[in-house]
C-alpha cells in the first residue's frame, strides 16, 4: 500500500471532495453500539404501548389513542430516523443516494411536527379532563378523537410534503456529506415555518398545562380544606404534597420536549455560525432522543402499562 492512501477523500477522483473522517476502531464500534441500542429500545418501547393499547379493548379510551398516536410516530423515529441519522453522524461521506437525501429530510420533520402534533392533542385532552371533568366523556368520545387524530396526521403529511416541495430545497449528496442538508428559503419563509411548527404549538402547550396546574393546585386546596380542622395540619402537608407531585408530573411532560428540542431549534435558526456538522447532528440526534423518553413519561407511569407489558412479553394475550 502506498503512503499517499492515509489522507482519503469520499471521491477519490474528485479533488473537490471532502475528505474521510477516521475514528479509532474502539470509538467507531462503540458509538454504533450505543446508537443502535437507543434505537433498537425506541422501537421496543414504543411497540409495546401500541400492542398494549391495540390489543387490550379496555385501554380503548380517547386518552390512550393519544399515547398510541404518539407512540406510532415515535416508531418511525426509532425505525428510520435514528438509524439514518447514525450514519449520517458516524460517516462523512453521504452514500444513500439523492432520493434518500431527500426522504430523510421529510421523514424527520415529519416525525417532529407529528410528536408536537400529538403533544397538542394531550395537552388540550387533559386540559378538559382537569378544568371540566362533568362534561369530559361528553366533549371527549373516542371517534371524535379518532377523528382529531387523523387530521392532524394528514396535515403533518400534507404539510410537510408541500414545504420540501415548494419551501426547502434539499442539497443532494455529490461528494460527501454535508452536501445531505436543507438548504432554507427566504427569511420569511423560515420565520413562518418555525412559528406554524414550533412557536404556536409550544405555546398552546404550554398555556393549558399552566392552567391545568393552577385548576389541579386549586381543586387539591378546596378538597383538602373540608376535612375536619383536627387534621387540618396533616391535610395542609398532603395537600402540599399533592401540588408538588402535580408539578412535578406536568413540568416532565411539558419540558422533557423543550429540553430535547430547543438545542435543535437554536441550531436550525443559527445554522450559517455553527459550522461544526458533527456537533450539529449530534444536538439533532438528541432531540430524537425525546422519542425513547416519551413512551416512559406518557405510559410508563399508568399501572396499566405494567400488567399488559408483562402479558405480552410472557406471550399471554389471551385475555383481551
Amino acid at each position: 500500500m502506498e503512503k499517499h492512501e492515509d489522507v482519503q477523500y469520499c471521491f477519490q477522483d474528485r479533488n473537490s471532495s471532502c475528505r474521510k473522517a477516521f475514528l479509532s476502531t474502539s470509538i467507531y464500534i462503540t458509538l454504533y453500539i450505543f446508537f443502535s441500542l437507543i434505537s433498537a429500545v425506541t422501537v421496543f418501547l414504543n411497540l409495546l404501548v401500541i400492542i398494549s393499547i391495540s390489543h387490550f379493548k379496555q385501554l380503548h379510551t380517547p386518552t390512550n389513542l393519544l399515547i398510541l398516536s404518539l407512540a406510532a410516530s415515535d416508531l418511525l423515529v426509532g425505525l428510520i430516523v435514528i438509524p439514518v441519522t447514525t450514519v449520517a453522524i458516524m460517516e462523512s461521506c453521504w452514500g444513500l443516494g439523492e432520493y434518500f437525501c431527500v426522504f430523510f429530510g421529510y421523514i424527520t420533520s415529519l416525525c417532529t411536527s407529528l410528536s408536537l402534533g400529538n403533544l397538542v392533542l394531550i395537552s388540550i385532552d387533559r386540559y378538559v379532563a382537569v378544568c371540566d371533568p362533568l362534561l369530559y366523556h361528553s366533549k371527549i368520545r373516542i371517534t371524535r378523537m379518532m377523528c382529531c387524530i387523523s387530521i392532524t396526521w394528514c396535515c403533518c403529511i400534507i404539510y410537510r410534503a408541500a414545504n420540501v416541495q415548494f419551501f426547502v430545497r434539499i442539497q443532494v449528496p455529490s461528494r460527501c456529506l454535508k452536501e445531505c442538508t436543507t438548504v432554507e428559503g427566504s427569511v420569511w419563509v423560515n420565520i413562518t415555518d418555525i412559528v406554524i411548527t414550533m412557536v404556536v404549538p409550544c405555546s398552546v402547550i404550554i398555556t393549558l398545562y399552566v392552567k391545568i396546574f393552577v385548576v389541579a393546585r386549586s381543586q387539591a386546596r378546596k378538597v383538602f380544606s373540608k376535612e375536619a380542622p383536627s387534621v387540618s395540619g396533616v391535610k395542609t402537608v398532603q395537600a402540599n404534597k399533592s401540588e408538588r407531585k402535580t408539578a412535578k408530573t406536568l413540568s416532565i411532560v411539558v419540558f422533557n420536549y423543550f429540553i430535547c428540542w430547543i438545542p435543535f431549534l437554536f441550531v436550525f435558526v443559527f445554522s450559517s455560525i455553527l459550522s461544526n456538522k458533527f456537533i450539529a447532528y449530534f444536538i439533532h440526534f438528541m432531540g430524537l432522543v425525546n422519542s425513547l423518553i416519551n413512551p416512559i413519561i406518557y405510559a410508563f407511569l399508568y399501572p396499566w402499562f405494567k400488567v399488559t407489558a408483562k402479558c405480552i412479553l410472557s406471550l399471554n394475550l389471551k385475555h383481551s
